[in-house]
This record gives structure tokens, sequence and C-alpha cells, in this order.
């Protein structure tokens, strides 16, 4: 049997990167043959990969890449077990990598891309880290002259985003990308759900109401015990809610109101559209929160993302409508399993 050295075990892990008490062994099973341990710890390390199959790969980075010219986009979730394994470098360049070969060969889903020759690669550098890694999901956005597109990936590559937005002219198109990539971080931070209040369901509307007002009903009995300000129960939470006898009826109130109080009505014109704006906004929560254009800008809280994109198109002289836009934040949505380390610890002492 031939002797495996340091110097053996030292090359071995160079040349495939895995752990140096894995290259040890195999080189000992393969008698000192390089090509035979190194066959071994690939076939050992998909091996690993399957086995891993049952856990939850809910950590990861997310990947993006646009066009020089702002023609197109891709935005990439690749997930692993760990968030140590998310930092490794290997990994870095393996999410880099499928960004750009979803960019440049444009996949239809992510079984597509695995049967691909990239599939090969893929699983190679997966087997390479030793861990589940998986290509969660991707989106690629594409532009034409009059469609302005941009992006942002936060500092942490957890979250990526497209905007897309059709505009009437290829200047406005040109000149409105600054404003999508102040808009795409803005979507990064405020988490949208879809893109207009128009885009809900309406039995998910009317859930949504009775939920959040029992939840405010809750909220002001404890307010009440602690005997400070109450919030005001809302009798609906969207616009798709609002219909016309709806808001005829609030300025209705909100001039009885006002005529309750003594006011002079020629005088309620210029109270009127203030109160019936913070009925609307009273009344329009689920919106602000999950809507993309109905959100409050961050970068100027007075408008609406909407009106946000409608002011900056009309400095330029025209005119602009976010039609699309994609979100993806890594591990949303999966279900973390969370170990009990100190039982793991205890189960393995036993015996």
């Amino acid at each position: 049997m031939a002797a495996v050295t340091a110097a053996m075990v030292k090359e071995l892990r160079s040349a495939t990167d895995a752990p140096m008490m894995d290259c040890k062994k195999v080189l000992v099973e393969a008698d000192g043959d390089m090509a035979k341990a190194t066959e071994l710890l690939k076939e050992r390390g998909i091996a690993k990969a399957a086995k891993k199959a049952d856990r939850v790969a809910a950590e990861g980075l997310a990947g993006f890449v646009i066009a020089d010219d702002f023609s197109k986009a891709t935005v990439v979730e690749v997930n692993s077990e760990t968030d140590f394994v998310a930092q490794n470098e290997g990994f870095q360049n393996l999410v880099k990598n499928t960004a750009k070969e979803i960019y440049d060969n444009q996949p239809a889903d992510v079984a597509a891309l695995m049967a691909s020759d990239f599939g090969s690669t893929f699983a190679s550098a997966v087997a390479k880290i030793g861990e589940k890694i998986e290509v969660r999901r991707f989106t690629t956005l594409t532009a034409d002259a009059t469609t302005a597109l941009n992006g942002y990936i936060h500092s942490n590559n957890r979250i990526a985003v497209i905007i897309v937005a059709k505009c009437d002219s290829e200047k406005t198109a040109e000149g409105m990308r600054a404003t999508l990539k102040q808009i795409a971080m803005h979507t990064s931070a405020m988490k949208p759900t879809t893109l207009s209040y128009k885009d809900f369901d309406d039995a998910y509307v009317q859930s949504e109401t009775i939920g959040r007002i029992e939840v405010i009903k809750k909220e002001n009995e404890e307010l009440s015990r602690l005997k400070k300000t109450l919030k005001n129960v809302p009798q609906y939470i969207s616009m798709s809610q609002l219909t016309e006898e709806v808001l005829a009826q609030a300025e209705a109130d909100i001039k009885a109101d006002l005529a309750a109080q003594g006011k002079p009505e020629k005088i309620w014109d210029k109270i009127v559209p203030g109160s019936l704006a913070r009925f609307i906004a009273d009344n329009t929560t689920l919106d602000q929160e999950q809507a993309l254009l109905d959100q409050n800008y961050v970068l100027d809280d007075k408008l609406t993302v909407a009106q946000a994109v409608d002011a900056a198109a009309k400095a330029l002289g025209g005119t602009a409508q976010i039609t699309e836009f994609v979100r993806l934040e890594v591990g949303e949505g999966i279900e973390k399993v969370v170990n009990d380390f100190a039982a793991e610890v205890a189960a393995a002492q036993v015996g």
C-alpha cells in the first residue's frame, strides 16, 4: 500500500476544495491514486448532497444581472442550508454564475436550467461545497425602446428587485431609469406583494378587513386600560371597497359634522377635501402596506409611488407608468426548521 503523505492530502484538497479528513480517507482507499481519489470525492460529494435532500435550504443569496443598456435584467434566488455557507466564496461565485447563465440563455424554469449543461456544473460546485444547495426561483424582465427598466440588489445580497415602466417616448424612458432605481430601493425596503390594489382578490380583502378591525379593537382595549388615545377603527382597508356610494356617504358625514360644529358653510370647500383624503388614507391600509403603487414613497411620503413616478415623468416632459416588478428575498415563505442543539448533543452522547 502506498504511503499517503501530507503533501498528497494538501494537493487533493487544493484541487477539489474538499475537507482535509475526506481527502486523506479517499487517498488511503485509492492507495494514493490521485485521479481515483478525486473520483471518489466527486461521487461521495454528490451522494452527500443527495442525502441532504430532506433538509430545508432557507438561507442563501440573491443574484442580479442587468444589461449595460438597461434592456434586460435577471434576478435569482439560490438557497443553502446555512448562512455560513452563504458567506463562502465558492457559493458566492456559484450564485453569480447561475444568474449569468439564466440571463444569457433564458431557461424556461428551474428544471430546464438543471437539465442543461450548466446543471452538471452546478452539481459539481454543490458537491465541492458539501451542503444542500438549490436554485429556488428566478425571473428575467426586458424592455424595449420606450420602456424604462432598472433594478437593485441590497448590500446583504439577500434582496433583489427589478422595476419596469412603460413610457411615452425613448427620451422619457432613458430619463426615468434613475427614478426606477430609487423605486427599486423603496421596493426592497417596503416589501410590496403586488402592483396595485386592483390586484387584490375580493375574498382576501374581506378576510383582511375582519382580521385587521379585530386587531385594532383589541389594541384599543389595552389603550383604554392605560388611559391612552384610542386608534381609529376603520370601516374599510382597501380602495377597492371605497365605491362612489361609500365616498359620497363619507363626504356627507363630513359635512354633517362640520354643521354640527357650527362651521360656516362658505368655508366647507376648504375643509372637506382634506377630511375626505384622511378618510381614504384611514381606510386603505392594506393598499399602503402591500400594493407598490399605493404605498407612500419613502423619499417623499407626501406622495404615493404612483404619484412620484408621474411627477418624475412630468418633469421630463412625458408620462410613465410602472407595469411590472419583481422582488426576491432569500428564504421568503420557507418554513425554517428550528433545531434543538442541546437535544442533539444529548442524543449523540447516548451509548
